[in-house]
């Protein structure tokens, strides 16, 4: 599926560019340059510009790790063209001349992206680049969805752009036009002015620092999925979460005592709520956390004791914990040589250095070596918050810290931790990014729609909420709730969390409490709220439904792992030449098969929904319907419409109560009809590092493929399945609409037919 021509790119490229002046030097901002072009794939072109200092040398880049080893084929170096050049890059043609600067990249004659840069030097010098169709990308936060029409500062930030709706910045200088191309601006960092009807890349330079080198990329695209494979090429591949992530997190505020953590995880198991994790907050965003306060890696024994630990591990919950004030200058990996200077000692695992600050740079072997004690009585996750305030390479290193940090003490266990800030790259350590502070208000909920498929475009494949938002509102509801629930079982990240902490627990509605109260009283939701039966039910509805999705889930998580490609997709990425499906933020696709439409509007009756090409099945009554339309789905508060393209082979486990629980059922296949179609179902152990390499003994690979004009199902082992595990794994295999199809195949690692 090849992307349109844009009919105007020329045109606008003429009209920013001029004719090359006689001399030919090139220059940006005021300065002569270097001009480097290289390729880096078929697709991806490197545009370096390196301003020359007063001996004539190219002044030295900033030091960056966003991007991971890749080669480089050098293809132009120039700091004067007399004439304009034109040089291949792979499977594009680059023309370059000077006065202004002028970069043209075309592929099959056709203009992919042109830039501009600004000769004369100026504060806001930059590089100018055509916006023609819809904008993508940049990260978190900020105007939604089509990034068009804004200027984004691109720095890191808890409130500074709406906070109550939009929720924390969480910059990436990653920008993708949905005609067909992308850039990556490694560095400087910079602004993206967008307004205007083009747009601009403003590099940001330290107060009375000469200009550093500036470093881009631009990427063209064949297919929407190819902007994904280049983000990580450049960033890196994201790593495999353990399965564990896939489940529900119940976190907790403000807490009675040591024994109200057991006793809510009791209740999730007597209750038969599906719940994986735990997680706690620190004291100091409440009165009484996991820990004796900001920063701090001891114990609050009011609130939490290490018994507890293995009190949860025994009700098969897994327990994260709440960290903050990581220091400002965080730097380094646990590859670098380790020398006096960087060996902690003993009294390092609880206290700062003697006369050290948070300002003073540490080095992460240091700081990890703080949490090595109590990660030692079994903590199974990290929740490194705030982060804002750290420069670039910090946050990025934090996150390194939590990925590195756990595989010295369990060199063969994924790591998890969940994260407010991050950067581009932040992917390879695998932590999770979620939202922010958000408020519980009905225009939060249908923002995050479009933020999180920004998110999954430009950061990481794995996003979330705090379900309900994060500050109680009058609006909060249980019916506000029951939405966000609905719509967060079908984010990556699926967990609850916020003040008046007790409704966010499943049952929490029906009570009579909030829970301790954090807020003044007029912004606490209405206490007639809080006999609400209707809740409970439907939490509990789309928890199993969650953990039925399991087998899918999962190996959407591994093709995020091998691909880049998000859980949560953008109706773009498998679209793109559907005009209205390109523009939609508030619908999405979950993986490739599934259409999510959350409900995202106060005592809704219906929602408008809109199919792309092709036939969809109502998810719930089963009901076929053609694409290409925009349709009324009647709704009641249980009800998330949703829908699975025809074709489509959904694999639904038993219901679990948490991921790690063995089923003795059969993994049902849910087959669509009405089109050819293929799922390959993948499975490991869930917790080990042997994905990267196959040397888990329990890792599968099945292909399953559907042919809908023979009606037959084949189930085989795909070609990257090294060995069958062993054993017989049971299939139900049930055909979507027919009644009285439901047949049942047993495989062996060996291939399977059957005609239905």
């Amino acid at each position: 599926m090849k992307f349109r021509a844009s009919i105007c790119c020329v045109a606008w490229l003429a009209s920013v560019a001029t004719a090359a002046e006689a001399s030919g030097i090139v220059r940006f901002n005021g300065s002569p340059a270097e001009l480097v072009v290289s390729e880096i794939s078929e697709r991806t072109v490197r545009i370096e510009l390196s301003p020359l200092d007063e001996q004539g040398k190219p002044r030295p880049a900033t030091s960056s790790s966003v991007l991971v080893p890749f080669p480089v084929k050098e293809k132009l170096r120039a700091r004067e063209l007399a004439r304009a050049r034109d040089i291949r890059v792979g499977q594009l043609r680059v023309s370059v001349k000077a006065q202004p600067l002028t970069i043209s990249v075309r592929r099959d004659g056709k203009l992919v992206q042109g830039l501009v840069f600004d000769e004369a030097a100026s504060t806001n010098a930059g590089v100018a680049f055509r916006t023609e169709a819809t904008v993508l990308g940049l990260g978190e936060g900020a105007q939604q969805f089509d990034r068009r029409g804004a200027l984004y500062p691109m720095e890191p930030s808890w409130g500074g752009w709406n906070r109550p709706v939009l929720g924390s910045v969480v910059p990436s200088p990653f920008v993708i036009g949905t005609e067909g191309w992308a850039m990556f601006a490694h560095r400087p960092e910079g602004q993206f002015d967008l307004r205007e009807g083009r747009g601009r890349f403003i590099p940001r330079y330290p107060t009375n620092a000469a200009p550093s080198g500036l470093d881009l990329f631009v990427i063209a695209l064949d297919e929407p999925a190819d902007a994904l494979t280049e983000y990580a090429r450049l960033t890196g591949r994201p790593v495999m979460p353990p399965k564990w992530a896939l489940g529900y997190f119940q976190s907790h505020r403000t807490l009675a005592g040591p024994d109200e953590p057991l006793q809510i995880a009791r209740t999730f198991r007597e209750k038969n709520l599906p719940c994986d994790a735990v997680i706690y907050l620190g004291t100091g965003y409440c009165t009484n956390g996991w820990n004796t306060g900001h920063g701090s890696l001891d114990f609050n024994p009011n609130a939490f004791v290490a018994d507890n630990i293995k009190a949860l591990h025994d009700l098969n919950f897994k327990v994260v914990l709440h960290v903050n004030r990581a220091p400002r200058n965080l730097f380094g990996s646990f590859n670098d040589p380790l020398t006096p200077s960087l060996s902690p000692s003993d009294g390092e695992r609880v206290t700062d250095r003697p006369g050290e600050g948070r300002g003073s740079p540490r080095h992460i072997r240091d700081y990890w070596a703080r949490h090595r004690d109590i990660f030692a009585l079994g903590v199974d996750g990290w929740w490194p918050d705030d982060g804002d305030e750290l420069p670039l390479e910090a946050r990025l290193t934090r996150h390194r810290c939590y990925y590195e940090g756990p595989l010295q003490d369990r060199p063969n266990t994924r790591p998890w931790s969940l994260h407010r800030t991050g950067y581009a790259g932040s992917q390879r350590y695998g932590g999770w990014i979620w939202s922010g502070d958000v408020d519980g208000k009905w225009e939060t909920l249908a923002a995050h729609v479009s933020i999180g498929l920004n998110h999954g475009l430009s950061l990481t494949p794995f996003w979330g909420s705090d379900t309900g938002g994060f500050y109680p509102t009058r609006e909060l509801t249980g019916e506000l709730y029951a939405r966000w629930f609905q719509f967060s079982a079908f984010c990556p990240s699926f967990r609850s969390h916020g003040r008046t902490w007790k409704l966010r627990l499943p049952w929490g509605w029906n009570t009579g409490e909030f829970g301790p109260k954090e807020h003044p009283e007029r912004q606490h939701p209405d206490p007639a709220e809080l006999h609400n039966a209707a809740i409970e039910p439907i939490c509990k509805k789309y928890l199993e439904l969650r953990y039925q999705l399991l087998p899918y889930n999962y190996t959407l998580a591994r093709e995020a792992a091998d691909t880049g490609l998000p859980m949560m997709r953008a109706l773009w990425l498998h679209y793109p030449n559907d005009t209205e499906a390109v523009k939609l933020g508030g619908e999405y696709l979950w993986g490739r098969d599934v259409l999510v439409a959350p409900v995202l509007e106060k005592g809704a009756k219906t929602r408008r929904v809109y199919l792309p090409e092709g036939a969809w099945y109502d998810w719930w009554s089963g009901k076929k319907i053609e694409g290409l339309q925009w349709i009324e789905r009647p709704v009641d508060l249980e009800t998330l419409p949703l829908y699975v393209r025809a074709g489509a082979i959904i694999p639904l486990d038993p219901v679990r109560q948490f991921t790690g629980q063995p089923v003795a059922g059969p993994t049902m296949l849910w087959i669509h009809p009405g089109a050819n179609g293929v799922f390959t179902l993948y499975d490991d152990d869930g917790q080990s590092l042997g994905y990267r390499d196959g040397s888990d003994g329990q890792t599968s690979w099945i292909s399953i493929r559907w042919d809908d004009a023979k009606r037959t199902l084949t189930v085989a082992p795909d070609k990257r399945m090294k060995k069958w595990p062993g054993g017989t794994r049971l299939f139900d295999i049930e055909l979507t609409g027919e009644k009285g199809t439901a047949k049942q195949i047993e495989f062996k690692g060996k291939i399977v037919q059957l005609k239905l």
